[in-house]
């Protein structure tokens, strides 16, 4: 695959995603958190990870260890949002506090990372 169509392509598919996203939310939102949730960067991740890579099984395996560690900040993420939109906050203080816990969780997680050797 020609290695500019392989950096573009990724891009085109999310501008697609996005736009579904837009419309999908019109009809449930239901369907609107599925597609939120929906693991769409992690593959088109994986997939610039891929093309480029000389060693690809291991570019993949320090990706998708990457992936699953710093996942864990973005779940904090939604909890936090979860409980101030519960509590009654508003959107952009509720988004606001949120990013603070993922940064703080994700300090922690290379902090953690850090101390274990694993870094």
């Amino acid at each position: 695959m020609n290695v500019a169509l392989a950096k573009l392509l990724p891009v085109a598919v999310s501008i697609v995603i996005i736009i579904g996203v837009a419309v999908l939310r019109e009809y449930s939102r239901t369907f609107a958190a599925i597609a939120a949730t929906m693991p769409l960067n992690i593959p088109l991740g994986m997939w610039i990870i891929y093309a480029g890579a000389d060693d690809k099984p291991q570019a993949m395996q320090e990706f998708t260890r990457a992936v699953l560690v710093n996942i864990v900040p973005t779940l904090i993420f939604m909890l936090i949002a979860y409980v101030l939109v519960r509590a009654g906050w508003g959107l952009v203080p509720t988004i606001i506090v949120s990013y603070i816990g993922w940064a703080v969780a994700l300090g922690g997680v290379f902090l953690a990372q850090r101390l274990l050797g694993i870094a």
